[in-house]
């Protein structure tokens, strides 16, 4: 069946960086769009980022662009999350998902937490 592994997340000072990941399996990974989304504490889920199959078009909500930055490795399956210059307001759970915007089917999630 589907699924989808979330990794990276941890603690970070304003202004670091991390990197997640994602890994996915049980579907054809090539043929499908991919995003990130992430769910503050009391909060809806929102979209953070989008990518095509082919990797040709990507799309970032306006609170991350310039920051963030998506990728994928279809060869090996795997959907990455750049993260740069993080904020507070950056501090949630961050999942994957297998469609472009829309959340779709999730993977459980790492958690990301931006403090000094």
């Amino acid at each position: 069946q589907v699924q989808l592994v979330e990794s990276g997340g941890g603690l970070v000072q304003p202004g670091g960086s991390l990197r997640l990941s994602c890994a996915a399996s049980g579907f054809t990974f090539s043929l499908y769009a991919m995003s990130w989304h992430r769910q503050a504490h009391g909060k809806r889920l929102e979209w953070v980022s989008g990518i095509e199959n082919k990797c040709v078009y990507t799309d970032y909500a306006h609170s991350v662009k310039g920051r963030f930055t998506i990728s994928r490795d279809n060869a090996n399956n795997m959907l990455y999350l750049q993260m740069n210059d993080l904020e507070p307001e950056d501090t949630a759970m961050y999942f994957c998902g297998r469609k472009f915007r829309e959340p779709g089917t999730l993977g459980q999630g790492t958690q990301v937490t931006v403090s000094s």
